[in-house]
């Protein structure tokens, strides 16, 4: 299954086979610049290059116009390479300011698949999600019924078996479209347990032991949203900001939610991913959510290093955020205020 939905390229064209949306764009992977120039002029611009064994937005490209396309396969290549050890490349339309909204699905051993609903995570920077809600103020009940049985059905095409997660693009027309599969418990797995009162851990063991799924679609009751605090600094490009904590105040209460490793004392590596924690807050309604998230921001003190708080204590009070009117693009004109 990782085999088959690891690898982007494989994974598209097996969506295709399953007659699940995709965006416009190649099968399998580029075979040369040519290629993907006759593609791009197929297609139209703007094109998307992404690297096949890509993430965390590691080789990708947008490009908008053909004179820029060779720079931008270059460096994408290059950058997959140092990063994956695999240059290979694909490419595709570009959809432009979309959101950015996944179905979790668990699927069994014996060939049944249902889904959990969606999570909104649209708000990102450099295709890395900032934060992430469920459910989408976006969805509407047919299209939350459309995502999921597509999520379904490419979940039960490839025999899945455990807690996964199927993601797409929506365009503002809510047409949907296949953008991959991750085999695997995701970040935000968190807001999805909060509303459906679902412990996804304890379902991948069950489906392991051989226990069949109840097969049952689930539909949020509540709403959650979360925070992913990181050791960057917001005020200086999300610029990674390692070293020791000197101090550290958890927020807490009905409705919140923390997930770390991390304590007073402890030191953050240069090495890895600068997440060092999940802040979840669950209500009755997104106003609430929002509202308690403002307070759990408030409260929670990580002092010798800088981190995201300040950048989702603003976010909570962004007017656009409020209203749930964001894209992929929201990042490109969020501006930071002054530090305190």
């Amino acid at each position: 299954m990782i085999d088959r939905m690891g690898d982007k390229a494989s994974a598209k064209s097996t969506m295709i086979e399953a007659g699940v949306p995709c965006v416009p764009g190649s099968v399998g992977i580029l075979e040369s610049y040519e290629q993907a120039l006759e593609l791009s002029r197929e297609f139209g611009f703007p094109v998307m290059l992404k690297a096949t064994a890509g993430g965390g937005g590691k080789g990708m490209r947008a490009v908008w116009k053909e004179e820029d396309l060779l720079k931008a396969w270059e460096g994408a290549r290059q950058e997959s390479a140092a990063a994956f050890g695999n240059d290979g490349m694909y490419l595709e339309k570009l959809i432009e300011e979309p959101r950015h909204i996944e179905i979790q699905v668990v699927g069994d051993s014996y060939g049944k698949a249902c889904h959990l609903s969606e999570r909104d995570c649209s708000v990102q920077r450099r295709h890395q999600k900032l934060t992430e809600e469920t459910p989408s103020p976006f969805m509407t009940d047919e299209l939350r019924q459309k995502m999921g049985e597509a999520a379904v059905k490419a979940a039960e095409y490839i025999k899945y078996e455990g807690a996964g997660t199927v993601e797409f693009l929506v365009d503002k027309h809510r047409n949907f479209y296949f953008m991959e599969m991750n085999t695997r418990i995701q970040v935000e797995h968190p807001i999805t347990e909060q509303v459906i009162d679902y412990d996804l851990i304890r379902e991948q063991i069950m489906v392991a032991a051989g226990i069949p799924i109840s097969g049952k679609n689930y539909l949020p009751q509540l709403h959650a949203i979360e925070c992913r605090i990181n050791a960057e600094d917001p005020y200086n490009d999300f610029r990674p900001s390692p070293g020791k904590i000197t101090t550290l105040h958890m927020p807490g209460g009905h409705g919140v939610r923390l997930d770390t490793h991390v304590y007073s004392g402890y030191t953050i590596p240069p090495n890895y991913d600068s997440m060092i924690a999940k802040l979840i807050t669950t209500a009755q309604s997104r106003e609430e959510a929002i509202s308690k998230m403002r307070r759990a921001l408030d409260e929670f003190v990580i002092e010798g290093i800088k981190t995201t708080i300040p950048f989702h204590r603003q976010l909570m009070d962004d007017p656009r955020y409020i209203a749930g009117d964001y894209t992929t693009a929201f990042m490109d004109t969020f501006k930071m205020n002054e530090p305190e």
